[in-house]
């Protein structure tokens, strides 16, 4: 008999327009893309395979409840990251592939409480639900497995307020771990990653809603949808973010640093497309323009490596340290470091300088990307 009562996972049923649309063109037969956003949990971070992982589960519902569609399946899914970089690489990894359906993962990522994060994950869904496509969205709320904690109180709202679905994983496999029903090394070695338990259990709390949905399509016309967005519920400063790579920025200025054209072998492949130096006094400049910026670089587990420091305009005295050691064990962090929030409009010179290396340095300082904003 199942433990969990996922009924309670329903955090939000939502306006079903979108996803009783989707299901309705999914009966027809018609091709559809189901893309899934989010961090390490949903790249499928100690599932035993991929096939495993709630992701590809939840697309296995899809294929097993419509066997007439033609579905493709869409894991932009990448460890350790937050929704900051999600509205800032959502445009290549997801929106590129002209998705049907979409699911939003990063609360167990964003930092609970944190304004910033409420609005990075605003502007992210802003963005999809105005994609090209009009996509169904489904909020996903995720939860740490040992104090139960997460980003739902920032994230809920926004769903709310857009009145989207949305299901959470604090309301019904976290509830069942608190009583003693499930004990947490059944689900997660780690407290935060599923096994394939655990991502079986998560696949089936988002599955209980679509089952609703499925219910509903088949008794349903094809329904109109609303896509005019309400007025934001923060700044939203993050809806038009940019991540440049070095595919699509070119310094201003490079002494020391090494444009890596390395080729990237999927989106979880994330050290690529970068700039790499490891001497001290290595300088790489851009000008960008925005209001809001940050900076991505590898934080690596491979110790000593080096330091910089990063300039905006010159101005020195607001240098902002960049230090490549990693202090977790983990593995290398893709790191994302706001430098700037909602300053003055317009161009910026962002200046990087190797400022600390030793003769032992394990690795290079890398440069991944800038986000730029507003």
């Amino acid at each position: 008999m199942d433990r969990v009562d996922y009924k309670k996972g329903i955090v939000n049923m939502g306006d079903t327009a979108r996803m009783i649309r989707c299901m309705k063109k999914a009966m027809n037969g018609e091709k559809l893309t189901l893309a899934f956003l989010g961090g390490s949990i949903t790249q499928g971070c100690l599932s035993s395979t991929p096939e495993t992982c709630y992701a590809y589960l939840t697309y296995q519902w899809w294929v097993e409840s419509f066997p007439q569609a033609q579905l493709t399946y869409v894991n932009a899914g990448i460890g350790g990251t937050t929704s900051h970089l999600g509205v800032g690489r959502v445009e290549e990894d997801v929106l590129s592939a002209e998705p049907d359906f979409v699911i939003v993962e990063y609360s167990v990522n964003d930092s609970d409480g944190d304004p910033h994060f409420q609005e990075t994950y605003e502007s992210l869904v802003r963005r999809v639900l105005s994609a090209k496509k009009n996509p169904a969205l489904l909020l996903v709320h995720n939860v740490r497995y040992d104090d139960g904690e997460n980003a739902e109180d920032i994230h809920r709202p926004v769903g709310a307020h857009y009145q989207l679905p949305s299901v959470s994983m604090k309301s019904t496999i976290m509830e069942k771990v608190k009583e003693g029903v499930i004990k947490n090394r059944e689900i997660t070695t780690d407290d935060l990653h599923p096994n394939d338990l655990g991502h079986a259990m998560v696949a089936n709390v988002i599955c209980y809603y679509l089952d609703q949905i499925k219910e509903m399509a088949i008794r349903s016309e094809m329904p109109k949808i609303n896509t005019i967005l309400p007025a934001p519920i923060t700044p939203n400063g993050y809806e038009n973010a940019t991540r440049y790579r070095n595919t699509d920025m070119v310094p201003v200025y490079c002494k020391g640093f090494e444009k890596d054209e390395t080729p990237q072998s999927c989106v979880a492949d994330c050290f690529k497309k970068g700039y790499a130096a490891t001497q001290k006094g290595a300088k790489i400049c851009f000008e960008v323009e925005g209001s809001s910026i940050a900076v991505q670089y590898r934080k690596t587990v491979r110790k000593p490596a080096p330091i910089a420091k990063l300039v905006i305009d010159g101005e020195e005295e607001k240098a902002v340290l960049l230090d490549a050691n990693f202090e977790e064990t983990w593995g290398d962090c893709l790191y994302l470091e706001t430098v700037m929030e909602h300053g003055k409009p317009g161009k910026h010179s962002v200046c990087i300088e190797i400022t600390e290396t030793t003769d032992k340095d394990q690795e290079s300082f890398y440069l991944v990307s800038l986000i730029v904003a507003g």
